[in-house]
């Protein structure tokens, strides 16, 4: 997993609330097990229209937000059925960073095991937020995970909190899997002892 300390880019704002797993990666997409390739895909039934023409009005088919980095979101965002493919869908399409009021639970914790960072802000500084994100590709917000604040175009800071063992993990590019390897000596040193002193096991 790759680490996340300080993040610039675009941010782009999705002003809508309730946006559920199936638009984020509809279930038609979920046969793979592979973690690339799901960003073509990304709010598909949004982007594209039933030809598979973009939506040219859709925020992510717009010049602007191509290449964003950083998503403003509404409320709930993340909810319904827990799949893992929607952090998968959105990291391969280039977002790090989701900033909303609040998120689904199962969608939460799988945004930090996947490398993605969900901050939940109350709405009014979401709004700011927003607002500055509607500015476009020139207005670069900043993510800064080690002091824990959005620098916006202006430069106002907006502080956010993060459990501190969550925060680690980001900063360390720590998923399950690397959380496990950090403590290999331990094990094999735990294998070597269980060998010698039960060896018919």
């Amino acid at each position: 997993m790759d680490k996340f300390t300080t993040l610039t880019g675009i941010a782009a704002p999705l002003p809508q609330i309730n946006v559920d797993t199936d638009m984020i990666i509809p279930k038609q997409f979920l046969k793979t097990i592979q973690r690339s390739g799901l960003g073509r895909n990304l709010f598909d039934e949004m982007r594209y229209d039933n030809d598979g023409n973009e939506v040219l009005d859709f925020v992510l088919n717009r010049p602007a937000y191509r290449e964003a980095q950083i998503l403003v979101a509404g409320d709930n965002f993340g909810c319904g059925s827990s799949r893992e493919h929607a952090p998968w869908a959105l990291l391969d399409f280039g977002i790090r960073c989701v900033i909303a009021p609040s998120f689904a639970d199962i969608f939460y914790n799988n945004c930090f095991k996947n490398g993605i960072l969900p901050i939940a802000l109350p709405q009014d500084q979401v709004d700011l937020v927003m607002r500055d994100a509607q500015r476009g590709a020139n207005a670069r917000q900043t993510v800064d995970l080690e002091n824990q604040t959005i620098t916006l175009s202006d430069g106002t800071a907006i502080p956010f909190e993060v459990d501190g063992f969550r925060r680690h993990c980001l900063m360390n590019g720590l998923d399950d899997i690397g959380l496990t390897l950090e403590k290999a000596p331990a094990i094999d040193a735990f294998e070597r002892q269980a060998g010698q002193s039960r060896p018919w096991v």
